[in-house]
């Protein structure tokens, strides 16, 4: 479903979601802006989405960012999806939409693990996920893991062949630990055939980290 609206509430969801900014650089406003671009290029393939609940599941969905080694952090999808509801219903938000954007936001995170079960939340999800993949997932995990303490690799394995992988103790662990898998959990194809060919830049950087670590 296209909503034409969608592009008057642009302006008010980005207000929204910078009032919550934490300073974080892997979540900031650029990150929305980057998971909206993808969404509309998966919105191309999906005519009967609501282009205006996508929209609100984009710039809303890290409205409560937790670090990933928070104890809550498999909660904060559900924390965003609930203040985001509270603040669209007090925006004017289309009452009959509130729901919908809620399950989007609460469906995105990997630690969640909540099935997405409408197209929107579907799209949303495979947006999101697709900036954790190519170069700027790239920076965006190894910021992440500055601000988490973690080292660049394994000192003697850096492509854990002789190990358990750890990736809240090296960062290029997490390559292989999550961010390999997340092309195959795609909901949509055009996020799968995104997701793949920027992993296959991910994994060659992998290769390539490992030869000059020595």
């Amino acid at each position: 479903m296209t909503n034409p609206e969608s592009n008057d509430w642009q302006a008010t969801l980005v207000a929204l979601a910078s009032d919550s900014a934490t300073g974080d650089g892997a979540h900031d406003i650029n990150h929305l802006h980057r998971v909206w671009r993808n969404a509309q290029t998966l919105l191309a393939a999906h005519s009967e989405a609501d282009r205006l609940v996508v929209m609100a599941g984009c710039y809303l969905h890290d409205l409560v960012n937790l670090p990933k080694n928070h104890p809550q952090r498999a909660t904060a999808s559900r924390q965003s999806a609930a203040l985001a509801s509270t603040q669209l219903a007090a925006a004017g938000f289309p009452p009959d939409r509130l729901a919908a954007v809620a399950h989007a936001i609460e469906a995105h995170s990997f630690s969640a693990a909540i099935a997405a079960d409408t197209i929107e939340a579907k799209i949303v999800q495979d947006a999101d996920r697709l900036d954790s993949l190519g170069a700027v997932g790239l920076a965006r995990l190894f910021y992440i893991a500055g601000q988490m303490g973690s080292a660049l690799a394994h000192p003697d394995d850096p492509l854990a062949a002789r190990r358990t992988r750890d990736d809240r103790a090296f960062a290029l662990d997490h390559i292989e630990s999550k961010i390999a898998v997340l092309p195959g959990k795609m909901q949509t194809e055009a996020g799968r055939a995104e997701g793949e060919q920027r992993l296959e830049r991910l994994l060659e950087f992998r290769a390539a980290f490992a030869r000059e670590w020595g």
